[in-house]
């Protein structure tokens, strides 16, 4: 197994924005909020944090700005994925140069490609990069499967450290670990799998969820890390209506309006993304509610 990046919770975060631009005082608090809520690692430039709708400089600067913030506190993962591979090539060279402790890198979107296609974008990536590299496998949003038989070939390189396995099919979940599980470190992409996928060996999850309550979500880690899986289950069943309201439209359309009624922030989204409707945003609210979050 190769040095383990983080174990437990990472936060995909949210990027405040107003229609000005990105709005770095309340990534600044929000950055703060997580730290002193014990999160074990902190992703920019996610999908959470509007990275298609950012330009190539604000990218950059997200990086930059967080891991200064963050400033050797937590790891600081940096979104680097597009679907053109030049284009991965330069933000994961500048997020290196920048700081980031690894780089998340999603499968290339719209242009998709074969099972052998993405092995050469993927080594291209790990090629260039001088931090490790996750995976990021979420067919649902990009129309394009990461295949374990895939995976465990990429997991031969020595820059590829881990995946974000986000298909949500169990069975491929399975032959992920039978396949790469002693090879490469599995994140789950999956809030609602989280506890599941650490029952199988798991080394945490790479969460939307932790924009919001990221104390519980790092209890819920820290238990299954320890091996009380039926303590970790137990807060995984109590936080799965939040969960759900959390992708009861697209993310990160719910992860900003709970950010900004948390206080951090407009929610403010980009075309094509529009603010939460009713009654989605009512329920939204009325779980975090229950969970002590103040809005």
């Amino acid at each position: 197994m190769k040095n383990t990046i983080f174990k437990g919770m990472a936060t995909a975060m949210v990027t405040p924005m107003t229609a000005a631009g990105v709005d770095y005082d309340a990534l600044a608090r929000f950055i703060d909020f997580q730290l002193e809520s014990g999160i074990h690692a902190l992703l920019a430039v996610g999908t959470t944090g509007e990275s298609a709708t950012l330009s190539p400089e604000e990218r950059k600067e997200i990086i930059r700005f967080t891991v200064k913030r963050v400033n050797g506190r937590v790891p600081v993962i940096a979104g680097t994925g597009t679907n053109n591979t030049e284009h991965v090539l330069e933000y994961t060279r500048s997020a290196c140069g920048d700081g980031a402790d690894a780089v998340l890198v999603v499968t290339p979107y719209y242009n998709k490609a074969t099972q052998s296609g993405l092995i050469a974008h993927f080594t291209a990536v790990a090629d260039a990069s001088e931090k490790p590299v996750i995976l990021y496998n979420v067919p649902s949003r990009t129309g394009c499967n990461l295949l374990p038989a895939t995976v465990a070939a990429l997991a031969e390189h020595e820059n590829i450290a881990a995946i974000k396995e986000a298909s949500g099919n169990m069975d491929q979940v399975m032959e992920l670990f039978a396949r790469c599980g002693d090879k490469i470190d599995i994140y789950s992409g999956e809030d609602a799998l989280t506890v599941p996928m650490m029952a199988m060996g798991g080394a945490g999850c790479i969460s939307v969820l932790t924009d919001v309550v990221p104390g519980l979500g790092v209890e819920m880690a820290e238990k299954a890390l320890r091996g009380d899986f039926a303590g970790a289950a137990a807060l995984q069943c109590r936080l799965l209506p939040l969960i759900r309201a959390l992708f009861s439209q697209v993310n990160p359309i719910p992860a900003k309006a709970a950010v900004s009624a948390m206080g951090f922030g407009e929610e403010h989204l980009r075309l094509p993304l529009t603010p939460m409707e009713e009654p989605f945003r009512g329920n939204l609210l009325a779980e975090m509610r229950k969970l002590g979050v103040r809005v």
